[in-house]
């Protein structure tokens, strides 16, 4: 047994670090034995552990809030998690502070708008609305530069990014942290992440992106088994989620319609045909909606335009 552990733990499982290196033994291979055990066999092999550990340090940990949905915390780790098989991914993903769950994460080739849009459509539809969110400074989530447009200067306040214009319609609170000791727990989430997970990715011999969010899909719910806590408080704060999450996760832009009911965005013409109850939508300020994956919808106010698609044209002409 001791020659077919060392050998496994060579071989199969190398880079596992003692905790995760003991849960397969016992739960893939069949060798039941316990933590200790291991690290005593493992260490007078001359095997130590991967995974080195930080001197301690004095710090007071800010008290976790009581309730699931209450806030979560959400973050991007850039990192080499399919080592030399693959290309650089970034795992996105949101952390809940009571209970240490993570409900919903997911592989991307980069951190951006689009990608934590995803993530909270889906957060939104299993779960709901939590109270608020915790992050970083990330122009993502806030603005970052100082400059300011005449309408920011007239109206006394700056317009949100994309993401927190849907935070604001969700009514979700955004708090920026102001260094990455102050988010330290979804820090210590990707420490722990990237030692298991990276080691779950290696053994399934993941080597692209859809790869890796397989692998991704069967670890999370085994990582919240293991280790989540109950919160101090057994109610919920999730909150129910609208209905029209298609029109709140998304890229919206305003536009005015020109004298020729035609609203030009990106290089495109959009016609806007007579309405019903109102003729013509000439100098009208409307929304145009991009979706997540791309399809384009067009509001004035609540009211939702039929439009055909013009001609294509260059922003230089």
């Amino acid at each position: 047994m001791r020659n077919r552990i060392l050998h496994l733990t060579r071989t199969r499982y190398a880079g596992f670090n003692d905790h995760h290196l003991c849960e397969k033994l016992c739960e893939v291979e069949g060798l039941s034995l316990g933590r200790e055990t291991l690290r005593r066999l493992l260490r007078s092999a001359g095997i130590g552990s991967p995974r080195k550990r930080r001197a301690p340090t004095h710090r007071q940990r800010r008290l976790p809030r009581a309730r699931e949905g209450e806030m979560l915390l959400l973050d991007g780790s850039l990192h080499r998690w399919l080592e030399q098989r693959g290309p650089e991914l970034t795992l996105l993903g949101f952390l809940d502070d009571a209970t240490r769950k993570v409900p919903v994460a997911e592989f991307f080739l980069t951190e951006d708008a689009r990608g934590y849009f995803r993530l909270l459509r889906r957060l939104l539809q299993r779960f709901g609305r939590p109270l608020c969110f915790y992050g970083d400074r990330h122009g993502v989530f806030v603005r970052n530069h100082d400059h300011w447009s005449v309408e920011e200067q007239l109206a006394g306040r700056r317009q949100p990014t994309q993401f927190g214009r849907a935070l604001d319609q969700l009514g979700i609170t955004y708090i920026a942290a102001n260094s990455p000791q102050a988010k330290g727990r979804v820090e210590r989430l990707w420490g722990t992440f990237q030692d298991r997970l990276t080691s779950e990715l290696r053994l399934a011999r993941a080597a692209d992106l859809d790869a890796a969010n397989q692998v991704l899909r069967c670890f999370l719910p085994d990582y919240n088994r293991r280790f989540a806590r109950a919160p101090r408080d057994i109610e919920k704060a999730w909150r129910s989620a609208p209905e029209n999450l298609e029109r709140i996760c998304c890229f919206t832009h305003e536009r005015i319609v020109s004298n020729d009911n035609v609203v030009q965005w990106e290089g495109r013409r959009f016609q806007i045909p007579p309405h019903p109850r109102r003729f013509s939508f000439a100098g009208a300020k409307v929304q145009i909606c991009e979706s997540l994956e791309g399809r384009i919808a067009i509001y004035h106010a609540d009211r939702k335009l039929n439009f055909t698609k013009g001609v294509t044209f260059s922003s230089g002409h």
